[in-house]
């Protein structure tokens, strides 16, 4: 087995501390910027930290730009899409832990979804949601992207590996399969639920190009698209898309740090035999 050294760890440490820190600047410089003026911004001396801090970019953004109301759109659907949760972990439980005819075939045939470029089936989506009545709600947005086939193997693989005597000694108590699913696999999951939840909120807080085509009507727009919109309209004025961005970037900043420790031990697909 090889083994590092304690020199060579804390040089790996090092470099990797100094690409860590490479990669927040950026990031850093966007916050702060945020609460800059425009004129410091673009400043042929600028500084890092503004001489006087200012909320004006974000009170601009809410209360002139609508942006309280793509906050409370890209909210609503981001919560809406955590339904595709109990539905990919309902069939990844289904998939490992019922016998059914076709079975196989048809976990082939959701895995082979996955090749399939999301772009290739917008027009047919598109044209049986204007079909059911379905454009310019927050249905509609929501409804395509509920159950994936990434997050159906995900569940499939981790309830494979959990131990049948779990469930068998429940059934033998006379517990229900829904009692099963919700009040035994689930628990199990969590690690997965978090992985998940984080894909989850990561996918509708940063939604694009779905709800620009399905929502033709502004009041339905979410933050990205009011970003876009943001960047076409006011193309100069750097304070506001940096406060703009800011926006965009900091809730999915703090989503992770608060779960990195159970979507580190998640993406380890692994149950309790």
């Amino acid at each position: 087995m090889l083994r590092i050294s304690k020199q060579t760890k804390i040089i790996i440490g090092i470099i990797l501390g100094l690409w860590g820190l490479i990669t927040v600047i950026p990031f850093i410089w966007m916050i702060i910027s945020s609460f800059k003026t425009n004129p410091e911004i673009v400043s042929m001396t600028p500084k890092f930290f503004p001489e006087k801090w200012t909320t004006n970019n974000f009170i601009e953004l809410f209360n002139r730009l609508k942006f309280n109301v793509y906050f409370k759109n890209t909210l609503i659907i981001t919560l809406m899409s955590f339904v595709g949760l109990f539905i990919n972990a309902a069939a990844g439980f289904g998939f490992a832990r019922y016998k059914f005819k076709g079975k196989e075939l048809l976990f082939i045939m959701i895995l082979a979804t996955m090749m399939i470029p999301s772009q290739v089936t917008m027009i047919p989506v598109y044209l049986i949601l204007t079909k059911l009545g379905l454009t310019n709600t927050y249905l509609g947005i929501v409804l395509p992207g509920l159950a994936g086939a990434f997050g159906i193997f995900l569940f499939r693989q981790f309830f494979s590996n959990i131990s049948e005597e779990f469930f068998e000694a429940a059934r033998l108590d006379g517990a229900s399969e829904l009692f099963i699913f919700l009040k035994i696999a689930l628990p199990l999951s969590r690690s997965i639920l978090a992985v998940q939840g984080v894909l989850t909120f990561i996918g509708g807080w940063n939604a694009f190009l779905w709800p620009l085509i399905i929502a033709n009507d502004q009041k339905f727009y979410t933050l990205s698209v009011g970003l876009q919109l943001l960047q076409g309209q006011h193309g100069t004025n750097y304070a506001l898309q940096m406060a703009g961005s800011t926006l965009m970037v900091v809730p999915i900043i703090l989503v992770f740090i608060v779960f990195q420790k159970y979507i580190l031990s998640g993406f380890n697909v692994s149950g309790g035999k």
